[in-house]
């Protein structure tokens, strides 16, 4: 152990030898996430009867600004969790301390390969209690009602099936095959799957460079947009409800025969679904294609604000919040993946129905290595949308996006 944080318990337990000392803890307002954290804080405080944890949450549109403008002006959390895509901005930015080096070993050794994304520099700025991945969810009743007895395995049968669940009523659709989600989990499924499964690579190894703009990524865009452009198998999934989450809602109703999500909606669907569902590892491109898929979590770092005997204080809750015993209540709880090693090998969980195929996914998923998430999503949802929404051609919408990302990375790394 570091001499730094051999200092740092001391101090914490001078402090707790005077009085309490009190932490502030800020995450999104996600239920599932804001219920499992306040009764994981009960836990904690009643085994660290000196530590007081605030727990505040904020709407997910106006979180990253109340940070930004909180921490600069030394107000807001000690212990702050994040997207792991937010990381390097948040780093650049001094919304983040590092964690100490000894950290670095536990990380590289007990956690999935995807946790890596919350380094910056050779440096380690949080862990995650969980890491996600994508799935097919799908309508096991609609696709059994259409004669079909099993999910897809290839993107051709994909298309057949969501050909057969597309209902209209004149122009107006009754049921979709699949719901399209450009600003849910697609940007991501165009991304990093269609774009490697077609065989292209979406950035250079370094990050800096924007490599989708060759003709495998074409391919791979103009695919992905013909779903409805040629093939007609369904339209946006705000179709029947508003929102960024409509297609999943859309999915819940019975309205929707498929959708692509992340298995941190496994306990959404799984409370609100009234048919029987299922869940399957991403479509081929052919039959014995290459599997890929789309890697990410949440992570809880350290902020400036935590120092002396908080700092102390902070780091105890935060091995709390990805402890081995945490992340087993947050799988039944929230539905995440534990982000230990470990815990993803229980033959319990790679076996199970609905966690199994995503738990199956880790191995080969990748987690995409943002500067700038809310940026760069924003250019794959403005192509995607041009194409949908504008009739664009592809091609040129592509271009498009590839000028702009690459302007995106070019400003970080300057």
């Amino acid at each position: 152990m570091q001499k730094a944080l051999i200092i740092l318990i001391a101090l914490l337990g001078a402090a707790l030898a005077q009085g309490q000392v009190t932490i502030t803890y800020w995450q999104y307002d996600f239920r599932s996430k804001v219920e499992a954290v306040n009764e994981l804080i009960k836990k904690f405080e009643a085994a660290n009867p000196g530590i007081k944890v605030q727990h505040q949450t904020f709407p997910f549109d106006a979180y990253q600004q109340k940070v930004a403008s909180s921490i600069p002006a030394g107000q807001g959390p000690d212990v702050v969790n994040l997207f792991y895509g937010w990381l390097p901005t948040w780093v650049k930015a001094g919304y983040l301390q590092p964690m100490p080096a000894e950290y670095i070993k536990v990380l590289d050794s007990e956690f999935s390969s995807l946790a890596q994304a919350a380094k910056v520099g050779g440096k380690l700025y949080g862990m995650p209690t969980a890491v996600r991945s994508l799935a097919l969810f799908y309508n096991r009743d609609l696709l059994n009602a259409a004669g079909f007895k099993n999910p897809p395995k290839t993107w051709d049968e994909f298309l057949s099936i969501a050909a057969k669940l597309t209902v209209k009523d004149g122009n107006k659709f009754t049921q979709l095959g699949y719901a399209m989600a450009p600003d849910g989990q697609d940007h991501h499924l165009v991304r990093e799957v269609l774009i490697r499964q077609f065989g292209g690579r979406p950035y250079s190894d370094d990050g800096r460079r924007v490599l989708y703009g060759d003709a495998a990524g074409l391919r791979a865009f103009t695919f992905y947009t013909d779903w409805l452009k040629k093939y007609n198998v369904g339209t946006l999934g705000n179709q029947f409800f508003p929102g960024n989450n409509a297609y999943r809602d859309a999915f819940i109703a019975g309205k929707v025969g498929m959708i692509f999500d992340g298995s941190f909606a496994i306990g959404t669907i799984r409370n609100g679904a009234k048919f029987n569902w299922g869940v399957a590892e991403l479509p081929l491109e052919k039959a014995g294609g290459r599997k890929v898929n789309y890697g990410s979590f949440w992570m809880h770092g350290l902020t400036p604000l935590a120092t002396g005997p908080k700092l102390a204080a902070s780091l105890k809750f935060l091995e709390f919040l990805v402890s081995e015993e945490t992340q087993r209540y947050w799988l039944e709880k929230v539905g995440e993946l534990p982000a230990r090693k470990s815990l993803i090998k229980d033959p319990k969980l790679t076996l199970d129905r609905v966690f199994g195929p995503f738990v199956l996914s880790l191995a080969y998923a990748k987690a995409t290595p943002f500067v700038d998430e809310i940026g760069q999503r924003k250019v794959m949802t403005d192509a995607i949308n041009r194409v949908l929404l504008e009739n664009k051609d592809p091609a040129e919408s592509w271009r498009m996006a590839v000028a702009e990302e690459q302007k995106l990375l070019d400003a970080f790394w300057k």
